[in-house]
């Protein structure tokens, strides 16, 4: 039986990646919105539909858990899913903005995010929750996550976007940087180029394959083949390049 993970598109793959690292000999499922990408402009039943949509199609596969890997689609869907699914093995991602906090180093924690992240009440709670240890700096990064939607890591094109967003900050008044989008990691070399390799970037891929782990095993579930495990790819995109990037970003 596999392990269900979904996003809004191909951002999920970042947390697919750090359970492979730490589950090499589980079966993996992963399901890729990119027909419907970006969540965050569309309103939270939409969001909240589609994401119950793909977890029926993980489920009918025979998946064992479940990851919701988007932020935004955490945010919409996953306490409802918790309710209707109380049985099955499921987790959300949220912004890391914990761990960067516990790094207690100086300098402002920026928040990179889509700007629906950012509106939600989640986001807006942690942000309250911490804000008498640091100052966290909420930065909406609409179109970010299209660049890896195209398969741009890299270029003067994603250089310039990051440039603009990043304008004002560096490695003098910067501690870290949260990935608040799933998308995100797979741009953290090109971020680093612009704010420089001293500000720490943090996102929630590890943390969250971490605890499908521990739910699995609290219920018995994890594989205890030592073969390596296989991995499904699906995308509700007709284009065959979806895929071909799915296995790209997997084997990075």
């Amino acid at each position: 039986m596999p392990i269900g993970f979904l996003d809004s598109g191909l951002g999920g793959l970042s947390v697919l990646r750090e359970a492979l690292k730490i589950m090499p000999n589980e079966n993996y499922i992963y399901f890729g919105d990119s027909k419907n990408a970006p969540y965050g402009t569309k309103t939270k039943k939409e969001i909240r539909d589609l994401t119950f949509k793909t977890v029926e199609f993980l489920l009918e596969k025979g998946a064992k858990g479940i990851v919701v890997a988007c932020n935004t689609a955490t945010s919409a869907a996953v306490a409802e899913l918790r309710v209707v699914y109380p049985d099955i093995p499921l987790v959300g991602i949220e912004p890391a903005i914990k761990p960067a906090v516990e790094l207690n180093k100086k300098g402002n924690i920026l928040m990179m995010a889509t700007p629906m992240t950012v509106k939600q009440d989640k986001f807006k709670y942690l942000l309250n929750r911490y804000k008498d240890e640091a100052d966290i700096v909420p930065i909406p990064c609409e179109g970010l996550m299209e660049f890896v939607e195209n398969g741009k890591f890299e270029g003067e094109e994603l250089e310039a976007y990051l440039r603009e967003k990043l304008a004002g900050y560096d490695s003098s008044n910067t501690s870290s940087i949260v990935l608040g989008c799933t998308h995100y990691p797979f741009v953290s070399e090109e971020i680093k180029n612009v704010i420089g390799n001293d500000v720490d970037i943090i996102d929630g891929g590890l943390g969250t394959a971490r605890e499908i782990k521990r739910r699995l095993e609290e219920k018995g579930l994890l594989n205890d083949s030592h073969e390596k495990g296989k991995i499904e790819v699906y995308n509700s995109s007709d284009e065959e390049r979806f895929i071909d990037l799915s296995w790209k970003l997997i084997n990075l």
